[in-house]
C-alpha cells in the first residue's frame, strides 16, 4: 500500500463525539500504510479528529483523549455550567493543541489535501462546508463550531456569523462530495450498518436558542430524516463500487461521552482492526478495480 498514489478516493468522516475514537483508529492505520487523500471532509469528531491526518499526527488522537477525558476542562458538566461548553472551549480548541500536546501547525499547512469542515449555520439552519487550507485562517474556531453540539455548547461566531455542530444539517457529507466533483470515496461511520437515528425528544421550544432561530429548530426537528438520507446513500454508493464504508460491526463501548479511557483505547482498537479488514477493498477502489 505504500507505493499506492492516491489521486482519486476522498475520505468523509462522520462525527459521534467520542465515538469518534473509532475513526481515530481508522486514521492510525491508513496513516501507518502511507494512504493520503487529495480531500477530506469531517463534521464534528470527524473533524476535531480527522484534521490530524492533514498534520500527519499518528496516535494524537488517542494520547490527549485518554489523557485529559476525567479533566474536567475538558470535558464535564461542570465545564457546561461554569462556560456554556460541555467540551471546553478554551481547554480543547487552545491550550491542549497549543500547550499540553501540540498540534502540527506546520504539517497541516504544507498538505496538500483540501480539508473540509461542515458546520451548522445558526440563523438559516443550513450546513456550510468550509475549506481549512491553513491554521491561521480561523481553522480552530471552525473545527470547534463543527463540533459545537446543540444545547450543550455555544455558538461559534466567526467573521460574524454563528455556526453549530455539522451534525444538525448534514451528519454524513457523501452528498457534498459527490457534488464537487469525487465520486469515489471511503466513508467512516461511528455507527453500526443497521443503526437507525430516533427522532429527538428534546421539547425544542424549551431552549432560547432554538426560539429565536425557528430554522435551525426545523433543521433539529428534521434531523433523524437527513441522517437515514444520508446513511441511505452511503450504502448505494458502497453496492454500486463507488465507495468503501468502515464502520462499527456492533454498537461501540463508548457513547458521545466517557470518562474511562480503556472504554476509549477499545473503541480506538476497534477502528484499527476494521481498517485493516478493509484495506483491499480500499486499494482496490484506488485502482478501479473490482472489489477482491
Amino acid at each position: 500500500m505504500k507505493e499506492l498514489t492516491n489521486s482519486t478516493v476522498t475520505l468523509v468522516m462522520e462525527g459521534g463525539a467520542q465515538r469518534g475514537l473509532f475513526t481515530a483508529g481508522v486514521l492510525d492505520v491508513l496513516m501507518e500504510n502511507g494512504i493520503t487523500f487529495p480531500a477530506a471532509v469531517g463534521v464534528s469528531a470527524g473533524a476535531a479528529f480527522g484534521c490530524n491526518l492533514k498534520s500527519h499526527q499518528i496516535g494524537r488522537v488517542l494520547r490527549y483523549n485518554m489523557r485529559f477525558c476525567r479533566d474536567w476542562r475538558y470535558c464535564s458538566f461542570r465545564s457546561l455550567v461554569r462556560t456554556g461548553n460541555l467540551f471546553g472551549a478554551e481547554y480543547c480548541y487552545d491550550r491542549i493543541p497549543r500547550e499540553f500536546d501540540p498540534f502540527d501547525e506546520a504539517a497541516f499547512d504544507r498538505d496538500p489535501t483540501a480539508f473540509y469542515v461542515v458546520c451548522t449555520d445558526v440563523e438559516t439552519g443550513e450546513p456550510v462546508y468550509h475549506r481549512c487550507d491553513r491554521v491561521a485562517d480561523h481553522t480552530y474556531e471552525w473545527i470547534q463550531a463543527s463540533a459545537s453540539m446543540p444545547f450543550v455548547s455555544r455558538p461559534v461566531e466567526i467573521e460574524g456569523r454563528l455556526y453549530l455542530d455539522g451534525g444538525i444539517s448534514d451528519a454524513i457529507p457523501l452528498q457534498f462530495m459527490l457534488d464537487i466533483g469525487w465520486l469515489k470515496n471511503l466513508v467512516i461511520l461511528t455507527r453500526p450498518r443497521d443503526y437507525h437515528k430516533p427522532a429527538s425528544r428534546m421539547p425544542l421550544s424549551a431552549s432560547p436558542l432554538m426560539r429565536k432561530y425557528p430554522r435551525l429548530a426545523e433543521t433539529m426537528a428534521d434531523r433523524h430524516v437527513r441522517y437515514q438520507q444520508s446513511r441511505d446513500l452511503v450504502f448505494r454508493q458502497e453496492a454500486a463500487g463507488s465507495a468503501v464504508v468502515i464502520c462499527p460491526e456492533q454498537p461501540l463501548p463508548i457513547d458521545r461521552i466517557t470518562h474511562d479511557p480503556a472504554k476509549l483505547h477499545e473503541a480506538w482498537m476497534l477502528g484499527r482492526r476494521a481498517a485493516k479488514a478493509a484495506l483491499p477493498k480500499l486499494e482496490a477502489l484506488i485502482r478501479g478495480e473490482r472489489e477482491p
